[in-house]
């Protein structure tokens, strides 16, 4: 039968650990450190210190003597890990944004340019979004779970910013899908501060700075100018396609002025959401958005026949929506540890390369005047990001 001190150890135990601290036999083979680890019903030292153990055999001097050691390499580790941690968790951060939505940009485009054998292509967009927050509303409930979530979430406009959310990237998807290039696309979407400014412009009477005007119109412009330039041959960009990406741009500022909205109700409420918490519920309210105009629409049937009919391209729609819901967690991991200029720039560098990567690896053919576009394009992009960082290094 094995005699047990209130430190939890075994007697022969601590009588050898004694012997160790008292005598320092160096044969002795090292001790296991869940030897030196109290059960969990010890409180604190002073119930060591309180025990029956004779003061003679040195057992408190030698646990607080440990303890002490232990404690200091745990400091020294974190010290360490903290001055380690910046560029590493920068990498982990940056690297997860573009390898999943880089990814993620590729399969959009992949999806909607794929044809079947008998011609006919996904032109079901609502569905896809369905499949996408499905996958966001999953990793964001195991996020909750995992960071605890929070009560008294005011639910009203998470349901309303996640419908005209959801909205804004059905429509990309549609423009995609009625013929408008990716890389038009994706520059386009970087234009979205248009419709913010309109709408603050004439509902807010807000001003703004002539280099803030350049920058849109440099987008905007050198968005136009690619769907222009393309060589002969290339593929067109249907008025359609240009017309949802339009709607999208105009939903996107409709979107930020719900968000602004939904801040506002959880501040007044006296409740701060976690990063989890937005990615769960704002997913959840879009999954369901979606799911009534997918079935409205007859979308469900049709594209789960099509996918069933065509193994190749549900593979590409399951990939997609699983880069989506990783990229969001690496989204939500870099605000965690970065200041949101740091997100900020990732992002709008990951747009130019995902344009540059299309029209290499997709096969769009550019004449020079396309490529005068980009460029135009790319540098009202990164003028704004300068113009974030240059504000931000002011602030401070």
């Amino acid at each position: 039968m094995r005699v047990l001190t209130s430190t939890g150890l075994s007697l022969p135990t601590l009588l050898f650990l004694t012997a160790q601290s008292t005598f320092a036999v160096s044969s002795s083979p090292p001790l296991s450190s869940s030897l030196l680890k109290p059960p969990r019903n010890v409180a604190s030292v002073n119930e060591v210190r309180s025990s029956k153990v004779p003061a003679a055999l040195g057992l408190e001097s030698t646990v607080s003597r440990l303890s002490e050691i232990n404690r200091g390499g745990s400091t020294a580790m974190t010290q360490e890990s903290a001055a380690l941690s910046a560029p590493v968790k920068l990498l982990i951060g940056a690297g997860g944004i573009y390898g999943a939505f880089l990814y993620y940009g590729s399969l959009q485009e992949d999806v909607f340019r794929y044809t079947s054998v008998d011609g006919t292509q996904f032109k079901q967009a609502w569905l896809l979004q369905v499949l996408e927050a499905l996958a966001n509303v999953l990793i964001g409930f195991a996020g909750m779970q995992l960071t605890g979530a929070t009560p008294n979430i005011p639910k009203r406009m998470f349901a309303i910013s996640g419908a005209a959310q959801v909205s804004a990237k059905a429509c990309t998807s549609l423009a995609l899908a009625n013929g408008l290039s990716f890389p038009v696309a994706t520059l386009a979407k970087s234009g979205k501060m248009a419709p913010v400014m309109l709408g603050s412009l004439l509902l807010g009477g807000a001003s703004y700075s002539i280099r803030e005007y350049l920058q849109v119109a440099a987008i905007i412009g050198g968005t136009a100018i690619v769907s222009m330039g393309k060589k002969k041959g290339g593929s067109s960009n249907s008025v359609m396609g240009v017309a949802y990406i339009v709607l999208s741009l105009v939903l996107d500022g409709v979107t930020a002025g719900f968000q602004k909205r939904l801040k506002a109700e959880t501040a007044k409420a006296g409740v701060k959401p976690k990063p989890y918490d937005f990615m769960f519920w704002t997913n959840l309210y879009m999954c369901l958005t979606a799911v009534v105009i997918s079935v409205a629409l007859n979308e469900v049937g049709t594209g789960l026949a099509f996918c069933s009919a065509n193994p190749e391209i549900l593979s590409k729609i399951i990939k997609f929506a699983v880069c989506s819901a990783v990229g969001q967690s690496f989204i939500f991991y870099t605000i965690a540890n970065f200041d949101p200029l740091v997100l900020s720039t990732v992002t709008t560098t990951r747009k130019i390369f995902s344009v540059l990567l299309s029209i290499l690896m997709k096969g769009h053919s550019l004449s020079l005047t396309g490529w005068s576009g980009i460029a135009l394009a790319c540098s009202g992009i990164l003028s704004e990001m300068a113009a974030k960082m240059g504000g931000k290094a002011k602030a401070h």
